[in-house]
């Protein structure tokens, strides 16, 4: 007979997953009761805050989407993130492959990658009045100048996560295909390109979070351009006389489903890439 194996519960991890599973809960919880609710449910106690809603009505949200100009906005947004995220794909692994394969042998790619990396640590409140002014001069202040901003932004993290994979990807595959024949850009697109598709799908997740969700950029550069993506069109109800909770959760809900989905789509992919791609 097999002897029990007594298990013990760990506790302080235990307490500590709790607590975090409720830090989580709770504000997801009070949106979406408040973006049901009416106005005149709303009161200044506890009760009315966290209380369900009287009756379960989706006019918050058909405000809402009046609003902000729901589907330009969308558009906007769409437009912006689908870009930015096909483009850093295509540059930050190439870009990731280049140094990856030649920083442990290279001085000049050992430089590249560590300056490239250093951007990391750069506040993007550093970097935005210059951007604002240059991309004016430039004339990109528009879609344009969001996304390339997007591109430069996300390409630190993006080509360290790349070059890290690398390490688990074998240099024989390449050696191999050289004797072949096969030039250095055929190798890439041809066999290390297929290969890194878990990093493909954690870079594109994470840059899509990223762009899908950020206010500052958009609002600092297409200011006054009459374009809006929907973070900036949220921004409507806030005023300086108060704000439209109800109008704002269901906007925010609206705004959330999009990129649930994108992320439930590639949720198998993105463990194996994190994890291989923090391998330095």
């Amino acid at each position: 007979m097999k002897e029990k194996v007594n298990e013990r519960v760990n506790w302080p991890i235990t307490i500590l997953l709790i607590i975090g599973l409720i830090t989580v809960a709770f504000p997801l919880y009070m949106t979406i009761v408040i973006a049901f609710k009416q106005p005149s449910e709303m009161t200044n106690s506890i009760s009315g805050i966290l209380s369900l809603p009287k009756s379960w009505s989706l006019a918050n949200f058909a405000e809402a989407m009046r609003v902000t100009d729901f589907w330009r906005s969308l558009f906007n947004s769409f437009l912006i993130t689908v870009i930015t995220v096909v483009i850093s794909i295509l540059i930050h692994s190439m870009i990731g492959y280049a140094v990856g394969r030649n920083k442990a042998k290279n001085k000049f790619y050992n430089f590249s990658y560590l300056y490239i990396v250093s951007g990391m640590f750069v506040p993007f409140a550093i970097l935005m009045m210059p951007l604002v002014k240059q991309t004016a001069q430039m004339g990109i202040d528009n879609l344009v100048g969001v996304i390339l901003c997007y591109v430069v932004f996300y390409m630190p993290m993006n080509v360290l996560l790349y070059s890290g994979y690398l390490v688990n990807i074998p240099v024989a595959l390449e050696e191999a295909a050289r004797v072949d024949g096969a030039s250095t850009f055929r190798t890439y697109w041809s066999i290390i390109f297929p290969i890194m598709k878990p990093m493909h799908a954690t870079v594109a997740v994470l840059t899509a979070l990223g762009t899908w969700n950020d206010v500052m950029t958009p609002l600092v550069i297409m200011s006054g351009s009459g374009m809006n993506t929907l973070p900036l069109a949220q921004l409507t109800f806030q005023t300086q006389f108060g704000t439209n909770y109800n109008l704002a959760f269901a906007s925010y809900l609206l705004a959330l489903l999009p990129i649930l989905i994108f992320y439930i789509i590639c949720q198998k992919q993105i463990l194996n890439g994190v994890v291989n791609g923090a391998v330095k």
